[in-house]
């Protein structure tokens, strides 16, 4: 083959020059020796400019390193497959997927045949698919993450209301009933405001950016001991909140309330059956961001065991009846949501320290 007409005849120009694929045949020297119509267009050349004239270095320009691979294996007579944005004359990108074909003749390559389709509408469509995958995946996160604050939230109200009512039920006097009554009182102002917040995360649940508040976080960690009221009673807790009343930090409501809600009820769950359940709760500044801690004497965790799974969905560590091992796992999320992080510190029989880290106010 040692004119273009050799090259146009075996790659049969009645059709090479109609089909949307781009051909061409570069010699071993890694001359162009043939190119069809979309070839030339692609790269925007002539056919003078290409033929016997141009080295598909010359062509390729920056692109030629990422192929000179792709090169180098075809002209040792191993096909070749890949794909390929390549820059246009224009300025924009082109999407391919190349092939290089070995010319052998007698076990000596003589140059590749290159085959390169055009698959950007395919890529255009592809982004799109992945786009609308993103956007529904991040609708069923949010999806799930309300149902499970719901199902969290609501069940610990549940809960306690239904233990005042069995308590009211079975009060002596009528002070204890109307302390019963008051109890009931305070937990369904905490129900409305749980009810507003949860409404607040419906009409926002299509925004890609969760809104946050100023919060004085004291009264949000009342307003949880409050409700599990019952639960401290029960087990002799002692709690003390040594957050400052001045603490403010950057969260959304009803994330921070189900975080603590989520925390201290796990400090109760995992107590020590041989002590009286102590927890500590503090704050301090550390930089632009407020640390909140919650620290108990409980079973504690083996960190060494259980570590890398502590934040996992529905993993649980000390064979509790009532554990779902999905408290920890949504605390994660709505923390980092919120651009925060959580951090455990445990020792097995001697307690749990969980630190998150808000943004300051």
């Amino acid at each position: 083959m040692d004119t273009d007409q050799n090259y146009l005849d075996l790659l049969h120009p009645n059709v090479v020059d109609h089909v949307s694929a781009l051909l061409a045949y570069w010699d071993k020297d890694t001359i162009c020796r043939y190119a069809n119509a979309a070839y030339l267009d692609w790269f925007g050349k002539s056919r003078e400019e290409m033929l016997n004239n141009i080295t598909i270095k010359e062509l390729l320009g920056d692109l030629y390193e990422l192929n000179l691979p792709y090169i180098t294996e075809a002209l040792r007579g191993n096909t070749q497959n890949f794909e390929r944005d390549i820059p246009t004359q224009s300025g924009g990108v082109r999407h391919s997927f190349a092939s290089y074909y070995p010319d052998m003749e007698n076990g000596e390559v003589k140059g590749f045949f290159v085959h390169v389709a055009d698959v950007t509408t395919t890529k255009i469509l592809e982004k799109k698919l992945i786009s609308i995958n993103e956007i529904i995946s991040q609708q069923n996160e949010r999806l799930l993450n309300f149902s499970n604050i719901v199902s969290h939230n609501l069940k610990s109200y549940a809960n306690n209301l239904s233990s005042i009512l069995d308590l009211y039920t079975l009060a002596d006097t009528e002070a204890e009933k109307e302390q019963m009554i008051d109890y009931l009182k305070k937990i369904s102002k905490g129900f409305s405001s749980s009810i507003t917040d949860l409404n607040k995360i419906v009409m926002l649940q299509n925004e890609n950016t969760l809104p946050l508040e100023q919060l004085t976080l004291h009264p949000y960690i009342e307003k949880a001991l409050l409700l599990l009221q019952i639960e401290i009673k029960h087990h002799s807790a002692i709690i003390e909140n040594n957050v400052s009343k001045e603490v403010t930090l950057l969260a959304n409501p009803a994330y921070l309330e189900s975080i603590l809600l989520n925390l201290v009820t796990n400090a109760l769950k995992y107590r020590s059956q041989t002590r009286i359940p102590f927890i500590e709760i503090n704050s301090k500044f550390i930089g632009n961001q407020i640390t909140l801690s919650i620290k108990d004497n409980g079973a504690g965790i083996d960190l060494k065991k259980h570590g890398s799974s502590l934040f996992g969905m529905y993993k649980t560590f000390h064979g509790n009846a009532d554990a779902q091992g999905i408290g920890l796992f949504i605390s994660k999320y709505q923390i980092e949501k919120m651009g925060g992080q959580i951090i455990v510190e445990s020792e097995e029989y001697i307690g749990t320290t969980f630190t998150v880290f808000f943004q300051a106010a």
